[in-house]
């Protein structure tokens, strides 16, 4: 997964804060924290490096014992909306301004949104980091009504993230080796990717995935907000294949989309970012020694 863009539980009473936060709770304030020693324990929830999801399930009308956190009574948003790492013209011509200022600006913020008001209607899930939201309301394949937006929210932040200025091109250093080790070539791997978008029908999302337990890289897809968080798949790449994705730019022409995407957008840096950190869970095998 990536950890970059996982967002964390933001406590700011002002809706334009985009850094995420965590405010004091009133009860940890100086000469109140006697009240607060059950802050200290660990929720009781899947370990952060363990992508299989919860094995309790969780009822709208049931409150777990061992979630202690308790929901500050001026709060206004949970999580906040997190800007691409990049200024909205940046990926010109390739993707416009126009389109970041409504993806970005409208349908992401309205994930963001609604995720907020569910969460604002009880504090069952106060105190989750996102990562930890979307395992919990999957709810082991019966999700909550909280699960889409909270899933669309961090797709959407590592969508923004698997692209930069200037993208494209080859992958760099130990990504590139791993792609042709397991696809026989890096152009296997793009028609493969290319192909495994353009036959993906309705909405949904492609994904450059590491396995888990076949040590192996491999293309995924998902439909509608569903997310490999949920799996033992380590995502390391993503496109969005909704139509607002696209459409501004290029109306129906999802192939031009998907072509440009990989020789002009696509970031190989943030890849080769996430595969560093998913070998610290993965062994992937020693490197090759350079024969002198």
């Amino acid at each position: 997964m990536s950890w970059s863009s996982s967002n964390y539980l933001c406590l700011s009473s002002s809706s334009s804060v985009t850094q995420f936060s965590r405010c004091k709770l009133p009860c940890e304030s100086e000469g109140q924290r006697g009240k607060c020693q059950d802050l200290n324990r660990a929720t009781n929830i899947s370990a952060y490096n363990s992508l299989k999801p919860p094995s309790f399930k969780l009822d709208k009308g049931q409150r777990r014992n061992d979630h202690v956190l308790k929901k500050p009574r001026n709060i206004s948003a949970y999580y906040s909306l997190k800007p691409p790492p990049y200024k909205f013209d940046a990926l010109e011509p390739y993707m416009s301004k126009r389109t970041l200022e409504v993806h970005w600006g409208e349908h992401h913020r309205g994930y963001v949104e609604s995720l907020n008001k569910y969460l604002g209607k009880d504090d069952i899930l106060y105190g989750y980091t996102l990562d930890e939201l979307i395992r919990v309301t999957y709810n082991n394949g019966n999700p909550l009504p909280e699960y889409n937006v909270a899933a669309q929210v961090w797709n959407h932040d590592f969508f923004w993230e698997s692209m930069q200025p200037g993208g494209g091109n080859l992958p760099i250093l130990g990504l590139l080796e791993q792609i042709e080790k397991d696809f026989g070539s890096f152009s296997n791997f793009r028609e493969e990717f290319i192909e495994t978008a353009l036959t993906l029908f309705g909405s949904g999302w492609v994904w450059l995935v590491l396995k888990r337990n076949e040590k192996r890289l491999a293309i995924a897809t998902t439909t509608n907000a569903v997310t490999p968080l949920v799996w033992d798949d380590i995502p390391l790449l993503s496109l969005d294949m909704w139509e607002h994705s696209y459409y501004l730019d290029y109306k129906n022409d999802k192939a031009r989309y998907v072509n440009v995407f990989m020789d002009h957008l696509v970031s190989w840096n943030a890849a080769l970012a996430r595969m560093a950190r998913a070998q610290s869970f993965v062994n992937l095998g020693e490197p090759k020694i350079p024969v002198a």
